[in-house]
């Protein structure tokens, strides 16, 4: 177990890559010549004592830990220990840590990596401390320890500093280790798209090689570095001087670019690993997309990129693309590259690369840089947003993706960027969680309903297509953010307007009066009604429809347009259709002035951007204030023009959306009081004692539940198994009068199964309800004697349920709903992935479509909104604290006007199979 938890692969400080696992005997050299390179300075840091070489015996009791009381971690870049960290069980729950990092690779974080890894494997073993004595001057051992976000003391005994580090998780250590993620793998990032020098392995000189497109494309894109190229037999190829092999290629090198065949990939990376090549983009295919063999060609591919310290994009990749001036690296398979701009582009499918590059040119729309994954095989989204989030040319990102193998890492790094950057997701397989061939990902139990769900957390705009991925890029890269979401409607069609404003209303926007003069309105006329709507204080937006009462444009109006739009500080969407030879076109007015007139005008059909100033054209997303929103966007003449009211209005309300989103406090991480997370890991650790991850996931009974909920502060109402009339009194003079009798199959609880009684008043009234359940279907459970259980009645209310799920590729899931029909047969369900912050529980509450009737709803009393908010905060950090809690269930939980009864639960265990997200630096597998 060990084994598959503890080793992973991991992102250094600096970028580069390195492999971490457990310690074995047989590293007893690897772990001699690690000690003999050290510097003595180094060795007396952590021995306090010369050693110019371990002994044999210190070699065998180094590497032979029995991965309890004794754990070691090392970490290893190829077959070469750079870093070792340990910890000795010294008393219960306390272990002494100690660390050693090679000379050679000082700063790059390998002391934090390991603290980091340590730490988890201790929790899993029971310890809650770390003590560690410390020379004085060793500061960075002292500030691994100190920096680490942990609750830290320390005192000084005879010249050594002591350290004590209670390893529990806080806010602050979790904050570090994102933050640390975050530097790590966007740096891995910028030195994949930033390269000084590129190799490209199999550039053929024939017509048609993909290799020899790649080199062509890098060479004629202008690529300000140094290339590259190896052919077995040409001494040039596509211009560029060739080398017979990777050993006659100067070193270093820091891109490498790969098209031969998927047979020869992983030879060709074991030569790259001698240029110190940190980055690898394979565009060859014949992998895990194709069958078994190439799986496993695959999975050797990314062990020995890792293992080398490279970052992998790919296999099957469609290239990347960096437009910087200072870069111009296109190592891809696009005819056309966009122009520079501020648009960041991911895509995991070659094909809809070509798409996803040929619609942004189409537009106008500049792109910073883009990254086709392929099969993702290393190098995801998540990866480049963290680069996005640092990268200066990229205002706007936008992903087409076909699996999500992180979700959880997905949304933590998603709301993060989008604080500050718009993120425009199209995710493929609406239906179901369709995973390609090549993808690695985890199969899920989660309601499909669970990724829109996380992508709303995150503040991602979701959108169905390609098409609507840019119609409302073009919007953020061109506009002001919107203060709300009241629209305005000017146009000079009744017809348009009214278009409008329908499609507006079905988004949920409010509309104002809508603005219509007439088709042949002078650009006066129109001028006037534009100032009027966008001065207007309760409008926070504005849609213009405009089409020409003949076939030429009224070029005066548009002006007008892009004038008014520009000076007011509001965003604007434009429906301006031209009918040019029967078609529908959207007009471009690069270069345009009033009274001009162009022919340069995009496919029909497209949407597209109306300028005054070709080179600002999609290009700006507005000045920012010191609070960092977005204004004035339409300043720089660029504005967004589509082709129907329809696309204008739905982009738009995306857009509000998000900015809505953006301007709400992001909350704070709920962290309820008289939680006992430690007493809790002990009672599941104890009731799976013996179990394995292939057991079926057990069962708990119903004072387990309850000590289990009592943990978090959540009290499980009693109820007493009862088989007989007399029973049933004496439950109910201990339980207290009136009382509710059920049936112990759930099922049979619902409506109309005859499963339920309430509000039993009296003994003989008891007497007749139970003895005529015991009789029928609701006495048919709890074994081979027929029982019902007897519960207090409590204040009446509304019923909910509260469901946690520990999903293989979400992680923990949160859902609530009201009980009764509009969960079971209209699922009305909302969804959350922990951890959740105050404002998450909030929206848990009010984003269910059913949600009014807990607030009041046709003269009912509202019920105890806060106490129900406080119960789903509980389970919620319940759910994040413990994988091991494979399902449950809390139902009825019956919310009255002042507080609430837990009624039922249900709690299934399982031993866990590990987070993708697990609190620690770790790359996909």
């Amino acid at each position: 177990m060990w084994a598959r938890a503890w080793e992973a692969d991991v992102v250094l400080r600096d970028g580069g890559a390195a492999h971490i696992r457990p310690i074995q005997p047989h590293d007893a050299d690897a772990l001699q010549a690690f000690h003999v390179a050290q510097s003595p300075r180094s060795t007396y840091l952590r021995f306090f004592a010369p050693m110019p070489r371990l002994s044999p015996r210190d070699l065998t009791r180094f590497t032979t830990v029995d991965h309890h009381d004794r754990v070691a971690l090392v970490v290893l870049v190829g077959d070469a220990i750079i870093g070792v960290g340990r910890y000795d069980r010294v008393e219960e729950g306390v272990a002494e840590v100690a660390f050693n990092v090679s000379d050679a690779h000082q700063g790059r974080g390998v002391g934090s990596v390991l603290l980091e890894h340590l730490v988890v494997a201790a929790r899993e073993q029971g310890i809650t401390r770390f003590v560690a004595e410390v020379l004085p001057e060793n500061r960075k051992m002292l500030d691994v320890f100190t920096e680490a976000g942990f609750a830290t003391t320390r005192a000084v005994e005879d010249g050594v500093v002591m350290l004590t580090v209670d390893i529990a998780p806080t806010d602050r250590s979790r904050e570090v280790m994102e933050a640390r993620e975050h530097r790590a793998e966007s740096e891995s990032l910028r030195r994949l798209l930033h390269p000084r020098s590129v190799v490209v392995v199999g550039a053929g000189r024939r017509p048609g090689s993909v290799g020899g497109r790649l080199l062509a494309d890098l060479v004629g894109g202008g690529f300000t570095g140094d290339v590259h190229v190896v052919h077995p037999e040409a001494d040039v190829v596509r211009g560029v001087p060739a080398v017979r092999s990777l050993a006659d290629v100067p070193g270093p090198v820091d891109l490498a670019v790969v098209a031969v065949p998927a047979e020869s990939v992983n030879e060709v990376v074991e030569g790259l690993a001698e240029l110190d090549v940190r980055g690898l983009v394979v565009v060859s295919s014949g992998f895990a997309e194709v069958d078994e063999a190439g799986l496993a060609r695959q999975r050797e591919l990314l062990r020995l990129a890792r293992g080398h310290g490279m970052r992998l994009v790919g296999p099957t990749s469609f290239g990347i693309i960096n437009t910087d001036p200072q870069v111009r690296l296109n190592a891809s398979l696009a005819p056309v590259v966009p122009p520079p701009g501020g648009l960041g582009l991911f895509s995991q499918s070659g094909a809809l690369g070509i798409t996803v590059l040929d619609a942004a040119n189409r537009r106008g729309l500049g792109i910073s840089t883009f990254v086709s994954a392929g099969n993702r095989a290393d190098v995801s989204g998540n990866d480049c947003m963290q680069y996005w989030q640092d990268d200066p040319a990229t205002t706007v990102v936008g992903l087409y993706l076909e699996s999500v193998g992180n979700p959880r890492k997905f949304s933590r790094v998603a709301r993060g960027l989008a604080r500050t950057k718009p993120v425009v997701v199209v995710k493929s397989g609406v239906s179901s969680f369709t995973v390609p061939p090549g993808h690695a990902v985890r199969e899920t139990r989660a309601p499909r309903e669970a990724l829109d769900a996380m992508l709303r957390q995150a503040g991602v705009i979701r959108v169905d297509n390609v098409h609507q991925l840019f119609d409302v890029a073009q919007l953020l890269k061109t506009q002001p953010l919107p203060a709300g979401e009241r629209i305005g409607v000017v146009a000079n069609s009744g017809a348009l307007a009214a278009l409008a404003a329908e499609a507006a209303v079905s988004w949920g926007l409010d509309v104002a009066d809508p603005a219509v003069v007439a088709p042949e309105a002078e650009a006066s006329e129109v001028r006037e009604a534009l100032q009027r709507v966008f001065s207007d204080p309760d409008v926070d937006a504005v849609v213009a429809c405009l089409i020409p009462p003949v076939t030429e444009v009224d070029r005066e109006v548009v002006a007008a347009l892009q004038e008014v739009a520009a000076d007011a500080g509001k965003p604007c969407a434009a429906c301006l259709v031209a009918l040019v030879g029967g078609a529908e076109r959207t007009l471009s007015l690069s270069r345009v002035e009033p009274g001009e007139t162009s022919d340069d005008e995009p496919a029909a059909g497209a949407a597209g951007t109306a300028t005054g100033d070709a080179t600002a054209a999609g290009e700006s997303g507005g000045d920012k204030d010191d609070d960092g929103d977005v204004h004035g966007g339409a300043a720089s003449g660029a504005l967004p023009v589509y082709s129907t009211p329809e696309d204008a209005v739905r982009s738009l309300a995306a857009v509000v959306r998000y900015a809505a989103w953006r301007r709400r406090d992001p909350g704070t991480r709920v962290d309820p009081a008289g939680t006992d997370a430690r007493a809790a890991r002990s009672l599941v650790e104890s009731l799976l004692s013996g179990r394995t991850a292939d057991d079926p996931p057990l069962q708990l009974e119903q004072e387990e539940v309850s000590a289990l909920l009592a943990c978090y502060g959540v009290q499980l109402w009693p109820s007493i198994t009862v088989r007989s009339a007399d029973e049933a009194v004496r439950a109910a003079d201990r339980v207290g009068w009136p009382v509710a009798v059920k049936a112990t199959e759930r099922r049979l609880r619902h409506p109309g199964l005859g499963g339920v009684r309430l509000d039993v008043a009296d003994a003989r009234e008891l007497r007749a309800h139970v003895t005529s359940m015991l009789a029928g279907p609701a006495g048919s459970g709890g074994g081979s004697t027929p029982a019902l259980l007897v519960q207090a009645m409590a204040s009446a209310g509304i019923s909910v349920l509260v469901r946690t799920l520990e999903d293989p590729l979400f992680g923990p899931l949160v859902s609530f709903g009201l009980a009764g029909d509009t969960t079971v047969l209209l699922g009305d369900v909302s969804h959350r992935i922990p951890p959740l912050t105050d404002v998450d529980v909030v929206d848990l509450v009010r984003t269910l479509r059913a949600a009014p009737r807990l607030f009041g709803y046709m003269g009912t009393p509202a019920v105890d909104v806060h106490a129900l908010e406080d119960l789903l905060a509980r389970i919620s950090v319940m759910a994040d604290d413990l994988p091991e809690v494979f399902s449950s269930e809390l139902s009825p939980v019956q919310v009255a006007e002042r507080g609430l009864a837990v009624l039922g639960a249900q709690v299934e265990l399982a031993v866990p199979v590990g987070r993708a997200d697990a609190g620690r630096r770790v790359l996909p597998q």
